[in-house]
C-alpha cells in the first residue's frame, strides 16, 4: 500500500456527501440529426437547449476557514457557469461544453535550466474531467467513504488536446483495502482507498526525463504519442479557446465493447460529475454537483 495521506476534509471531487441534498441536475440526451464535427467549434450545436451547470470550489472559502483549513490559493478556477449539451447520432454519443477562462493555459510542467541543472517548472495546463457512475454507491466526493467505481474522461489543453483525444481512466473508491491504491485518512470516515487505472492501450503522451546536459533554456517534460490506441484513447476530444472561453467537444462510441468503459444505451439514466481545472491539478479544481445524464429520448 502507499503511504497514508492525512486529510481533515473531503477535498477530492467534492467536499462531502452531506452537502449534496438536492437531486442531481438533469442533463437530457437528445437524438442529433447529424454527427457534429469534434473540432471545438460549438456553434453547430445551436443556441437552444444548453444546460447551465454551476461549478464551484469543492470547499467554499468561508467553510475552509471554519474548518481550520488553509486557503486553497492554487485553485484559481473559482465559481463559474458551464454550459453543456449532450446528444447521440447513430452509435456515438457527443458532448459539447463551454465555460469561461481568462486565458488559454497550454503549457504543462517542462524542464527549465536554473544555472546548474534542469528543474521541473510549476506550469499547469487547463483541464476538464467528466466521470460517470459504473456501479456501487456513487457520491459527489471521492473521499466520502462510499464504495463505487467511475469511468473518467480527462482532457488537458497541453497533453491531450493536440492529439484530438481525452485520456480514459477507471477510478475505484473503497473503504476496503485495494492493492497498490492511494490511502487517505479522512476525519470521521477512516481510511479511504483510491485506485486510478489508465484504461488499456497505448497512451496519448509519455513523460520525458530532464536532459542530462545543458541545452535550450526550456525542454519538454512530455511527448505526444502518434500511436495512441485502445481503450485509453477511445474518447475523441477537441477544445478551442476563444474570447475568454473554452469550447470543447467529446465523442465516443455508445458501447465500446471494453470492460473498462461505461456502456451508454437507450433509456439509461446515469449519474456523473464535472471538474474544471484552470491551470490546476489534483484538488485544485472546482466541481459540479452530481448530474443525471438521461438517455430516455434516444432510440
Amino acid at each position: 500500500m502507499n503511504a497514508v495521506r492525512l486529510l481533515p476534509l473531503m477535498l477530492a471531487f467534492g467536499a462531502g456527501a452531506a452537502a449534496a441534498a438536492d437531486p442531481p441536475l438533469l442533463i437530457p440526451v437528445v437524438a442529433l440529426p447529424e454527427a457534429p464535427t469534434v473540432d471545438g467549434n460549438t456553434s453547430e450545436w445551436g443556441s437552444a437547449g444548453w444546460v447551465k451547470v454551476p461549478i464551484k470550489p469543492s470547499v467554499a472559502a468561508a467553510d475552509r476557514a471554519k474548518l481550520g483549513l488553509e486557503p486553497d490559493d492554487k485553485n484559481v478556477t473559482g465559481s463559474l457557469t458551464l454550459q453543456l449539451k449532450v446528444g447521440v447520432f447513430q452509435d456515438r454519443v457527443f458532448m459539447a461544453l463551454r465555460w469561461p477562462d481568462d486565458a488559454a493555459d497550454v503549457e504543462y510542467k517542462g524542464w527549465e535550466w536554473t544555472g546548474a541543472k534542469y528543474v521541473e517548472s510549476n506550469k499547469r495546463d487547463d483541464m476538464i474531467a467528466l466521470r460517470f457512475d459504473m456501479g456501487g454507491d456513487f457520491d459527489r466526493s471521492m473521499l466520502s467513504g462510499k464504495n463505487y467505481k467511475v469511468d473518467l474522461w480527462l482532457w488537458s489543453a497541453a497533453r491531450t488536446n493536440p492529439a484530438g483525444l481525452a485520456e480514459d481512466w477507471t477510478h475505484l473508491l473503497s473503504v476496503k483495502p485495494i492493492d497498490d491504491a492511494a490511502e487517505y485518512e479522512v476525519k470521521g470516515v477512516g481510511t479511504v482507498y483510491i485506485k486510478k487505472l489508465r484504461d488499456a492501450g497505448s497512451p496519448i503522451f509519455k513523460a520525458l526525463r530532464a536532459p542530462k546536459e545543458k541545452g535550450a533554456a526550456r525542454a519538454p517534460s512530455f511527448e505526444i504519442m502518434t500511436n495512441a490506441s485502445g481503450s485509453v484513447a477511445d474518447v475523441a476530444a477537441k477544445g478551442v479557446w476563444k474570447a475568454g472561453s473554452w469550447n470543447l467537444e467529446f465523442a465516443r462510441k455508445m458501447n465500446t465493447g471494453n470492460t473498462d468503459d461505461l456502456a451508454f444505451k437507450s433509456g439509461l439514466k446515469v449519474q456523473g460529475q464535472i471538474a474544471v481545472f484552470n491551470r490546476g491539478a489534483d484538488e485544485n479544481k472546482s466541481v459540479s454537483e452530481p448530474l443525471l445524464f438521461d438517455f430516455s429520448a434516444v432510440k
